[in-house]
């Protein structure tokens, strides 16, 4: 599974409502700016995963984790062979040979287990860092947009805990562009303000 598949579920799971909601639903005016009654809805999840800050995010991430995600492959497909040797001898190996392989097989699985526990907690650490990033200062960029634009209220239809019946106006790719221009990618490394994008570090797996 690709990382900005990853980062996109990570959103998903994250809980919009208790904090974008309460932001998003209240605008204030802000620079001389009036709310009024209209309504727009914005695709939070969308938002984060597409700003370019999100997107490089995401491919840091993808490297990051990558020499970490090739070694769960090989322990899987090291139990894999064992068990493809211990079928094909069935009827020609050893009683102690077929233990020795089934104690291998064990001890590989347990140690698949836990490094597979490790990595996917370390990501899901990292991108909830990014997420949470990326998602205030949206939340900022929608806060000064929208009473300039006459919204008295903007919802997030991506949450479930505030579903959007009806909004005449979705707003996520302007406020996309907009943080683009507020925020600009200026380097792998980090933002143009200097502030690092993301920075996870990739712990190395116990043996």
């Amino acid at each position: 599974m690709k990382c900005m598949t990853l980062i996109r579920a990570c959103a998903m799971t994250m809980a919009f409502g208790v904090w974008t909601t309460a932001l998003l639903a209240q605008i204030k005016p802000a620079n001389g700016g009036e709310a009024g009654a209209k309504v727009a809805a914005i695709n939070m999840r969308a938002a984060i995963a597409n700003t370019l800050e999100g997107k490089q995010a995401a491919a840091q991430l993808e490297t990051e984790f990558l020499a970490r995600r090739k070694e769960l492959e090989d322990l899987n497909k090291k139990i894999n062979d064992l068990q493809q040797r211990l079928t094909a001898g069935a009827n020609t190996l050893s009683d102690e040979e077929k233990q020795k392989l089934t104690l291998d097989g064990q001890r590989l699985t347990r140690q698949l287990e836990r490094r597979q526990n490790e990595f996917q907690e370390d990501l899901n650490e990292a991108q909830s860092e990014v997420v949470s990033h990326i998602g205030r200062r949206l939340v900022e960029v929608v806060g000064r947009y929208a009473p300039n634009k006459g919204y008295g209220a903007v919802l997030d239809n991506s949450s479930q805990s505030t579903p959007v019946m009806y909004a005449s106006t979705d707003i996520t790719q302007e406020i996309v562009k907009l943080y683009d221009q507020t925020y600009p990618v200026k380097s792998a490394a980090g933002a143009a303000d200097g502030t690092t994008v993301t920075k996870p570090v990739a712990k190395p797996s116990g043996h």
